[in-house]
């Protein structure tokens, strides 16, 4: 039984090397010559100015956490669409309840502010 996950095994220790070597590769071979400006901190030209370890509003975070679910929902959509007529009156009515429940949620949030960026 075991015989039949030795090339199983051979390929995952195979993989993980070749991943380790080719990130590493550039590091042993490339050229060692650091200077101040390979090393200062390239910002669109500008010198930078302040920390990099800024504070960031909560609502940012939100706002990105409700794009992705929201996107994330919105893909449970496809599949639907491509079965619909499969799916008949039940998948219409399912899927109907699944978009009011976004609907009613998305007001929540809205109405909540969870959207304002001042």
């Amino acid at each position: 039984m075991i015989q039949n996950y030795v090339p199983i095994g051979i390929m995952i220790v195979l993989g993980i090397a070749f991943g380790v070597v080719m990130s590493k590769a550039s590091e042993w071979f490339g050229p060692k010559n650091p200077h101040s400006e390979k090393l200062s901190t390239y910002e669109s030209g500008m010198e930078p100015v302040g920390t990099a370890r800024e504070r960031f509003s909560v609502k940012f975070y939100m706002v990105a956490v409700l794009f992705i679910i929201f996107d994330v929902e919105v893909v449970f959509l496809y599949p639907w669409a491509v079965n619909f007529r499969e799916l008949g009156v039940f998948g219409f009515a399912a899927m109907a309840v699944f978009i009011v429940t976004l609907l009613l949620g998305f007001a929540y949030v809205w109405r909540k502010g969870a959207l304002e960026w001042d």
